[in-house]
């Protein structure tokens, strides 16, 4: 449980975790010593001015203020860390979560998202963010923290908030992390001073610790009013032992903890051959707070990290020592340089006195009040003597050549200041100067030049807003445990309601209402893996600008567009009044632009279908005149018969005798010549019914295989 288990014993466990707690910010100590002396030097050094004098070395400074020597301080340090930490504020990096499995989708890591956004928002994390980004430029690191608290007093429910950290040197973290981002630390401290009547009304049992300073830390400022808290948070394994088993009902995988499955159920479940089990180690955060040598408040921290987020610009370990460094360490000596060259250039001028005239004594005598005043005194005529006494010309007086500058002094300063360009890789376009490059693909190169140079402290600062979006989606299920009804932020800064439901079966669904037809999206945030990006890049409104910028050249260039386009654009615009003609101009966007139009394949086939029903209509007209036809040579053909009948009754009457034989002939020949006439008549009809048939699959050839169309009701069923 602590460092060392020889120094638990003799102690209760409240003492050892206080021995703990030492022995660990010893080590942070000797391990940071030197790095977070430069970290002062260097925030120092960057925020110096005329009445600080912190980039001049005391010694030097103290001597030249007893020469009466000027000891100036020309800030150019300043404005190139300002260029990275101003870039940084108008291109904060967003959190960005994705789905990764176990349930989740992508409506559900949306959600999520919005949840994240939403505690950014009402935390301030910018704010948080920007103060950490300012001591990475500055000194070389800066941090921030994730809490929790209660959403009010009159409420249970729990939020989650990022909180800034105003001073680096409070806080201590593992030295023995491994990772960029200081997401492995095993424990961290965080140090405050606490008004003194505040902590006695918090903590009234241990008034007596007030003055002492917490752990032994004494090297920051404390004031009498003031006592010394430290915050330890410390991981705790423990080995617990996981049961996957197989739900029964939703038929989805499911692992949990062992003790947390009642013991009925788990004998239940050892039956089932699909049932497995592991041993695993389970890392769990303790947070106390220590005033003085003693405990004074304690808890669980809900998460599995430690929330204490690092931004780092440039670390580095050298034959085993630490070092820290922003962008203020390269700039330290170019900076000096010019401040001296200044400073000697400034008083190698001053040394000079006034412009003097040179004149003969005799030239100015009587009139010495004048001449005395010269220099102070705004004359229009100067008088002199132009003759002596003996009536020799005088010579008039003259003024002598001005003070002139030192070009050794001039040089230096511009060596100096391209040295400082040279060593930051921020030149005269980064900073904002006018230079030879005049296209604005040039601009962009030497804009890309000087962001490629600093760019390591941007791809650092993405590492630690990932690492608090881990923290966070890691506490979110744990924090938003309860039924609750809460606003989440979109990207563009609207708000919307999700019903977060810790007993929902899949991570994200909705639910109509049938009444109102309202849209209720529920989310359960215990369910699904996710992962956690850092998108670095400008900020929403700068891209809604570049947007609109750019849908105004493309209907430039193409008016024709406006009316498929402008609504988009005018969606991306800021005045007032842009939505509503955002609005107009969708109402003029044709169907098949939206996709709310048939697609053209689709409009094929129905002309298609069309050409068809008009080719059944011809068949079928041609069938009914077929049927008239047959009709009319059915009558024909019986008159015919009906003749051919009688003239062979009227050949056999001769040779027939008997009157019963007259009459069955009779009989035989109609019945053969009524045969004879039906086979003929369906031999017709047949070979009518091919040619339609044929004709029909002509027709269906013409449509694409798999779409033709079916035809009945519309008079192609009856063919």
């Amino acid at each position: 449980m602590i460092v060392d288990p020889d120094l638990r014993e003799g102690y209760s466990e409240d003492e050892s975790i206080v021995v703990e707690a030492k022995s660990r910010f010893s080590q942070c100590e000797a391990w940071e010593s030197q790095s977070r002396q430069a970290f002062l030097d260097d925030v120092k050094f960057a925020n110096a001015d005329s009445l600080n004098g912190y980039q001049w070395p005391n010694e030097i400074r103290r001597n030249r203020d007893i020469d009466e020597r000027p000891v100036l301080t020309v800030n150019k340090t300043h404005q190139h860390c300002l260029q990275i930490i101003n870039e940084a504020k108008q291109n904060p990096a967003g959190i960005k979560i994705r789905p990764v499995g176990s349930g989740a989708t992508h409506d559900s890591a949306e959600i999520l998202e919005g949840i994240v956004r939403r505690i950014e928002y009402t935390s301030n994390a910018q704010a948080a963010y920007e103060k950490a980004i300012e001591f990475q430029v500055y000194g070389g690191i800066g941090y921030w923290r994730v809490v929790t608290d209660y959403a009010g007093d009159d409420s249970f429910d729990q939020e989650i908030y990022i909180r800034r950290i105003k001073d680096p040197l409070n806080v201590f973290l593992d030295p023995n992390i491994n990772e960029l981002d200081g997401s492995d630390a095993r424990f961290g401290f965080v140090f405050d001073d606490m008004p003194k009547s505040e902590f006695k009304a918090k903590y009234p049992k241990f008034a007596h610790v007030a003055g002492r300073a917490s752990l032994g830390n004494s090297d920051m400022w404390m004031g009498k009013d003031y006592v010394r808290v430290a915050e330890y948070y410390r991981a705790v394994d423990e080995k617990k032992t996981l049961v996957a088993f197989t739900d029964p009902m939703s038929q989805i995988t499911q692992v949990v903890p062992k003790d947390e499955i009642p013991s009925e159920l788990l004998k239940q479940l050892k039956e089932y051959p699909t049932t497995k089990t592991r041993e695993v180690v389970h890392t769990k955060v303790e947070w106390y707070l220590i005033a003085g040598d003693e405990i004074v408040d304690r808890s669980v921290w809900p998460g599995k990290y430690v929330p204490i987020v690092r931004v780092i610009g440039e670390e580095t370990v050298i034959e085993g020592q630490l070092d820290r460094k922003g962008h203020t360490r390269a700039l330290r000596d170019p900076q000096r340089i010019y401040n001296y060259w200044t400073s000697s250039a400034v008083e190698h001028v001053a040394l000079q006195s006034k412009i003097p005239y040179k004149a003969a004594a005799k030239s100015i005598e009587g009139f010495e009040t004048y001449w005395e005043t010269a220099n102070k005194i705004n004359y229009s005529v100067l008088p002199f003597n132009h003759m002596d006494d003996d009536g020799n010309p005088l010579p008039s007086p003259e003024r002598e050549a001005p003070p002139q500058m030192a070009s050794a002094y001039v040089q230096g300063m511009q060596i100096a200041a391209q040295e400082l360009m040279m060593v930051s890789g921020q030149y005269q376009a980064v900073m904002g100067q006018q230079s030879n490059e005049t296209s604005g693909k040039a601009i962009d190169a030497r804009q890309r030049q000087g962001e490629n140079s600093t760019y390591h402290f941007i791809c650092n600062q993405g590492h630690a807003i990932r690492f608090t979006g881990k923290i966070i989606v890691d506490l979110i299920p744990k924090i938003y445990d309860t039924a609750r009804v809460m606003k989440i932020l979109a990207e563009d800064g609207t708000s919307s309601d999700v019903n977060i439901d810790p007993a929902a079966q899949a991570a994200y669904q909705q639910h109509i209402n049938r009444l109102t037809g309202a849209v209720a999206h529920i989310f359960n945030p215990s369910v699904g893996k996710y992962d956690v990006e850092a998108d670095i890049g400008p900020a929403y409104g700068t891209r809604r600008q570049e947007a609109f910028n750019a849908f105004e050249q493309i209907v430039t260039r193409s008016p024709a567009l406006t009316s498929v386009v402008g609504d988009l654009m005018f969606k991306n615009a800021d005045f007032p009044g842009a939505d509503e003609i955002a609005d107009r101009l969708r109402r003029l966007v044709p169907p098949q632009a939206l996709g709310e139009g048939p697609n053209p394949a689709l409009q094929q086939l129905q002309g298609m279908v069309q050409n068809m029903q008009k080719a059944n209509t011809a068949l079928m007209e041609e069938l009914a005149t077929a049927k008239m036809q047959l009709k009319h040579k059915d009558t024909v053909e019986e008159i015919d018969e009906y003749r051919a009948i009688t003239d062979r009754i009227k050949a056999l009457l001769p040779t027939m005798v008997n009157p019963k034989d007259i009459a069955q002939n009779i009989v035989d020949t109609m019945r053969l010549e009524k045969q004879n006439a039906h086979e003929m008549s369906k031999l017709q009809t047949q070979a009518a019914f091919t040619a339609t048939q044929q004709q029909n699959t002509g027709v269906e050839n013409a449509l694409p295989q798999g779409n033709t169309p079916n035809l009945q009701g519309n008079g192609g069923g009856g063919v």
